[in-house]
């Protein structure tokens, strides 16, 4: 017994252990970037932004869609497609394993959700990457999800909008992985003939063959503030070609400056802005967006 609990009556120690008991777990997270200890409610109500520091945390797929689209009139594309293990390939665990257990964890199919919608009555539809589920790899699933929601906008004549937070292409699935980069670009050509518009949001992470694809194929190019976006991670560069990246060069900050983006949004803008972009670029009027 120390020497403080030797002056403490029994009754105050008794009431703070109460006390310490009746506080739910969870109530409070420390923001990673400022280390400011936050209330968690506030946290979501803010988007998963930091309001000490702005700092954009990990936000949920489905999440990020219901505070982007409007409630009415959404439905889901493409979630009758699911993943498989043609090559039954196998590392350090089977691929099946990987899969049944990232579907138990987050209670999807697959690392993408494609909503149409609208934003502000703007009819839109929205491919979302989920990064929880394998990294937010881009296997076949992902591919014939991203194919199917780019057809769905050419036939509802709204524009398409991808959220890309990714890890890249999933080794798993090998070549039918790469192939995905071929097929999700060349529907954005089909995308491009019709005359509507591919606006891409970048995340973080958005890295490999997903950047090395369609994320930059937009014509509006948009990424969140201080998000990694890159095809191959500083790490590996400096241990294959002895190079160290300057700081922020993986950075939206630093890419804005030289052309490789088009705008650095907030999240917590970014239904408005989307609105906007959308509205402008289908010819609607400027009062159709609230």
């Amino acid at each position: 017994m120390n020497w403080l609990d030797k002056l403490l009556p029994p009754q105050i120690k008794q009431s703070d252990a109460k006390r310490r008991k009746s506080i739910p777990e969870g109530l409070w997270l420390k923001c990673p970037e400022c280390e400011a200890v936050l209330y968690r409610a506030d946290v979501e109500a803010n988007l998963h932004v930091c309001p000490k520091c702005d700092h954009h945390m990990p936000i949920g797929v489905r999440e990020r869609l219901d505070r982007l689209l409007d409630v009415e009139g959404r439905y889901e594309i493409g979630q009758g497609v699911l993943p498989v293990d043609p090559l039954r390939f196998m590392d350090r665990r089977k691929y099946s394993e990987r899969l049944s257990e990232a579907m138990e964890d987050t209670g999807e199919t697959d690392a993408m959700v494609v909503i149409g919608g609208a934003i502000h009555s703007i009819p839109v539809v929205v491919a979302c990457f989920d990064f929880s589920f394998i990294g937010g790899s881009m296997g076949s699933v992902v591919g014939e999800r991203f194919v199917r929601g780019v057809q769905n906008a050419i036939e509802q004549r709204s524009p398409f909008i991808c959220i890309a937070a990714s890890g890249g292409a999933r080794m798993q699935e090998n070549v039918y992985s790469l192939m995905q980069m071929a097929k999700t670009t060349a529907i954005l050509t089909r995308l491009t003939d019709a005359g509507l518009p591919f606006i891409s949001v970048l995340t973080h992470p958005t890295t490999g063959g997903v950047s090395a694809s369609f994320a930059f194929l937009g014509d509006v190019v948009i990424a969140e503030p201080k998000a990694e976006i890159a095809f191959t991670g500083k790490t590996i560069i400096k241990q294959v070609v002895g190079e160290t990246l300057p700081d922020g060069y993986q950075r939206p900050e630093f890419l804005i400056q030289r052309g490789a983006l088009d705008m650095i949004v907030d999240r917590r803008q970014m239904r408005e802005k989307i609105a906007h972009l959308a509205a402008l670029l289908t010819l609607q009027p400027a009062d159709s967006v609230a």
